[in-house]
């Protein structure tokens, strides 16, 4: 797979990296505590793969004999596959932001509260656990065979792990009109309320434009990195499960109470019972009030003419 042979290239952009930031040379922070963690993260989803690979081809192959189509293995059907997988992979990060079950997975990668290229190696522990890999059946079933687009997927994930840096500032206008970016990237990491929930693109920033949910870093407000409600463990075990213990303790909490169980598990992270809400939707809601004049500034009337 791709990101299987890219990995030496990872080792030696981090390396480089974190070299440089702590010579000064390039803009960043590492601290190595976190650092050390991400890279753990990362061994460990490699493992993990590797373990439900089978699992993964199983589920997926689940619609290979549905398939309307079988699309041969040629230069334009890569390009279709590729950008297909791009705007599955936009719903499937869309998703794992908006639904509390998906979020439990996907917290791990957005824990550090640091941004360089050891945080995209943050990833998860649950393979095909949650079954957000669902989303792909309809590549399926158009005719893409799963091995096909299991390689487009990864070269995808070999296209975002450059841009999780602040080495970078911005790209040409051309390129961050169309591509994610570090630019682009770093606004979906960050926990500003300016900026949750933004910027879930892949490869092409172009789906978040499209679809409403695209928000342009501003040199007037620093991204500030990490999770909503800090983690403050670099125990690679609690990183990778923290997200899931805690919405399987709020339903033990709730008692028994089915309905609200499925709430907490399809409403977005924040979401409660009672109604106090703190999902990215509330916070920003908050933080628009208490910031009106500044965001929106009053008009102010003309001057009477003299």
């Amino acid at each position: 797979m791709p990101t299987t042979l890219a990995v030496p290239v990872f080792v030696i952009s981090v390396i480089l990296e974190w070299i440089g930031v702590k010579m000064g040379y390039v803009r960043g922070r590492y601290e190595t505590a976190d650092a050390l963690t991400s890279m753990a993260m990362g061994i460990g989803n490699v493992v993990v793969n590797a373990l439900t690979a089978t699992a993964t081809l199983w589920l997926m192959m689940l619609a290979w004999p549905y398939r309307i189509f079988e699309m041969p293995v040629t230069w334009w059907s890569f390009i279709l596959v590729f950008v297909l997988y791009d705007l599955v992979y936009y719903w499937k990060h869309r998703l794992a932001h908006r639904m509390r079950w998906f979020w439990a997975e996907h917290i791990t990668h957005h824990s550090s509260e640091h941004y360089n290229l050891t945080t995209a190696l943050r990833q998860p522990w649950f393979g095909p656990f949650t079954m957000l890999i669902a989303l792909g059946w309809p590549m399926v079933i158009l005719g893409f065979h799963p091995l096909y687009i299991f390689f487009a997927g990864g070269l995808n994930l070999v296209y975002q792990f450059w841009i999780h840096t602040e080495m970078v500032a911005r790209m040409p206008r051309w390129f961050e009109a169309v591509m994610n970016t570090p630019s682009h990237h770093r606004v979906h990491h960050a926990t500003n309320p300016r900026y949750l929930d933004r910027n879930y693109a892949g490869v092409f920033i172009i789906w978040d434009k499209l679809f409403g949910t695209f928000e342009a870093e501003r040199d007037d407000e620093p991204c500030v990195y990490g999770i909503v409600k800090p983690l403050e463990s670099y125990n690679p075990v609690v990183v990778a499960y923290h997200g899931m213990a805690g919405l399987f303790l709020d339903c033990w909490r709730d008692g028994f109470r089915p309905l609200t169980w499925v709430k907490r598990f399809i409403n977005p992270p924040g979401w409660s019972p009672d109604g106090e809400h703190q999902r990215s939707e509330d916070l920003r809601a908050a933080w628009e009030a208490e910031h009106a004049n500044s965001i929106h500034p009053p008009k102010t009337a003309p001057a009477p003419a003299e």
